[in-house]
């Protein structure tokens, strides 16, 4: 075994040898006293960086130069948090059910987010997709957390099987205005309908049809774990599209009354929802909510 000196290993690798030879130094109480300091200066100003921060240090008299102050901005992992931009709200009073109606299938689409737990107490988000014609209910989903991405993929597959709408309402929640979801739809010439915010009544469709999977099965059924709400879900979805009378429909099944819609013979028309005033109406108050009509139960 030959020994290689310090000298030639440096000059192999292109290491400096002071830097080999270097040996940290203990922290000094005057340098604990001056991180001490950028923290308290950081936390007064969030927005300033580090050669901000060096200036005001310059000014209260400590005698550091701005390389010392960047070494330990890096070594106390400080940085100045992304900025914020405010979201303009999306929603409006036009997209609302009474205002802007299905006029056939597939035209208006509405899905929305619903909220329950397992015996355990761990959470179950569900996600309906519902037709506003003909009250189809075409996906109803349920996850641990259910993101934009997750939102996307149902959307692909319902795309893929049934084909596109014309329309999607919702409300004005993250998942809904993700960017992501609202590129997918754009990508797929699907019109956004997003209702006024605070205003769930104007997304009535989707509400009405929460109020049954509450009624008929989040109140009825505990469910074990995820698995045991997929199944439970899936199967009450079925249910509720192949055999449960709906009473907007002349108390068809929905899926019932889509068939007839492509025989040309469907035996009910959906009722609407009942006109607004024409003047104007405050937005919170329950004696300016439009009266839900359409829905049955």
């Amino acid at each position: 075994m030959f020994a290689v000196s310090e000298r030639r290993v440096c000059r192999v690798i292109g290491q400096p040898r002071s830097t080999q030879r270097y040996e940290a130094r203990a922290v000094t109480d005057a340098e604990r006293r001056l991180v001490g300091r950028m923290h308290d200066l950081v936390r007064r100003h969030p927005r300033y960086g580090y050669r901000r921060i060096w200036a005001l240090l310059r000014a209260e008299g400590w005698r550091v130069n701005r390389k010392r102050i960047h070494r330990l901005w890096k070594q106390e992992k400080l940085r100045v948090p992304r900025k914020q931009h405010k979201k303009r709200s999306l929603g409006s009073s036009e997209n609302g059910v009474a205002r802007r109606r299905a006029d056939g299938r597939d035209d208006v689409w509405c899905w929305d987010f619903i909220h329950d737990s397992d015996i355990r107490g761990r959470p179950l988000k569900w996600l309906s997709i519902v037709d506003e014609f003909t009250r189809e209910c075409l996906a109803l989903e349920v996850g641990r957390s259910i993101t934009s991405l997750d939102v996307i993929d149902v959307l692909a597959e319902l795309f893929t099987v049934r084909g596109l709408p014309r329309h999607i309402r919702s409300d004005n929640g993250p998942e809904f205005i993700a960017d992501r979801i609202r590129a997918y739809l754009g990508k797929a010439r699907v019109g956004t309908l997003y209702i006024e915010r605070g205003a769930p009544w104007e997304n009535g469709y989707a509400e009405s049809f929460h109020g049954r999977v509450r009624d008929e099965l989040l109140n009825v059924e505990e469910f074990l774990d995820l698995t045991d709400a997929k199944a439970l879900g899936a199967g009450w979805r079925n249910e509720y599209n192949h055999r449960r009378p709906h009473s907007s429909l002349g108390y068809q099944a929905p899926a019932a009354f889509a068939a007839g819609l492509d025989r040309g013979c469907a035996g009910a028309t959906p009722l609407r929802l009942a006109p607004l005033a024409s003047a104007p109406c405050p937005r919170h108050t329950k004696e300016h909510q439009p009266t839900l009509i359409a829905t049955g139960t």
